[in-house]
């Protein structure tokens, strides 16, 4: 199934259920009210969920309407917690499909979790001398995962899946670099997405395909599973060696990465990089006032299948949250 949560003006939205096609919704209200109290009470709620679901999906869900997400918060706009992780080699290619250096991926740390922002939410930056940029990733949402957890059993945990947007200021450095985190209109659970295809979410890989636009202009096209290093039950459960995640943590897959060069880059910072190597300087610039990024995930049919992440750049203004209601 395919779940969002909509603008009501409080905190945390209210929950609906979305079609397969992204065109439709419907209201969650006889289940719950909110993300988090399904994933706290995730096997009683969820498969009442599903049975709105199924009805949606064939058309006869009684009140059903049109699905529009600008009106759109993150799926979950407040977490318990957000992890950073790094499945992929943090190297850039050399132009021949080899990394320039040796890659480190797995690792994994806590991030900030206040600013989880809707879809359409700005991106915004107080200076343009913070060199703005984007990263691209997927993330998950997990339900109770306990101190020393298996990657398998990290896995089992894994509730939903979305589509995330880092805003990353490259003057700075560390988890203070990472300034705001912006999240598909749409998350998914793992049956739907392995319902045609098992291979989609196999071994704690996505097999979807990263489209990564800015200013309109394609910057990538990129296959989320080929060149993951690290799946994303190794991350989890490197983080859970230490503490357990409790249910509604968000775990990030870190900036999606890939060999071929030809594919493209999810990031600014990949993209110069790349430049760096092929011509000795980086041409690109760096996100500026009134540039724009839009994010989506397909499948081998080409459909959407989190919505897409559509974003403007303001540069020294504070940042919207949540879309305003209208």
């Amino acid at each position: 199934m395919k779940l969002a949560t909509l603008n009501d003006g409080s905190r945390d939205g209210q929950l609906v259920v979305v079609s397969r096609d992204l065109t439709m919704a419907h209201y969650a209200t006889g289940v719950a009210d909110r993300m988090q109290q399904v994933l706290d009470d995730w096997n009683f709620l969820s498969p009442q969920l599903q049975t709105l679901s199924d009805t949606l999906n064939h058309g006869h869900a009684r009140h059903a309407f049109a699905f529009d997400p600008a009106f759109c918060l993150a799926p979950l706009p407040r977490s318990y917690a957000l992890v950073l992780g790094q499945g992929y080699a943090q190297s850039p290619a050399d132009g021949r499909g080899e990394p320039a250096s040796k890659p480190c991926a797995g690792y994994a740390q806590l991030g900030f979790s206040d600013e989880l922002l809707g879809p359409r939410a700005a991106l915004c930056c107080a200076s343009a001398l913070q060199c703005p940029d984007f990263a691209a990733a997927f993330a998950v949402i997990t339900g109770d995962v306990p101190q020393g957890a298996t990657p398998a059993q990290a896995l089992d945990g894994v509730r939903l899946l979305m589509l995330a947007n880092h805003l990353v200021l490259r003057q700075l450095s560390g988890l203070a670099s990472i300034a705001a985190t912006a999240f598909s209109p749409v998350a998914v659970t793992p049956d739907e997405l392995t319902l045609r295809d098992e291979s989609v979410w196999a071994s704690g890989k996505l097999a979807l395909t990263l489209q990564c636009q800015v200013n309109g202009r394609k910057v990538a096209g990129l296959d989320a599973a080929h060149d993951m290093a690290v799946s994303m039950g190794a991350v989890i459960a490197q983080v859970c060696q230490t503490r357990r995640l409790r249910a509604g943590a968000i775990v990030s897959s870190g900036e999606v990465r890939q060999r071929d060069t030809t594919k493209g880059f999810a990031s600014l910072n990949s993209l110069r990089e790349f430049e760096g190597v092929q011509a000795g300087q980086a041409t690109t610039p760096w996100l500026g006032q009134g540039d724009s990024v839009t994010l989506n995930m397909t499948g081998r049919d080409g459909k959407n299948v989190f919505g897409s992440i559509d974003q403007d750049v303001q540069v020294g203004q504070a940042p919207l949250t949540s879309p305003p209601l209208v």
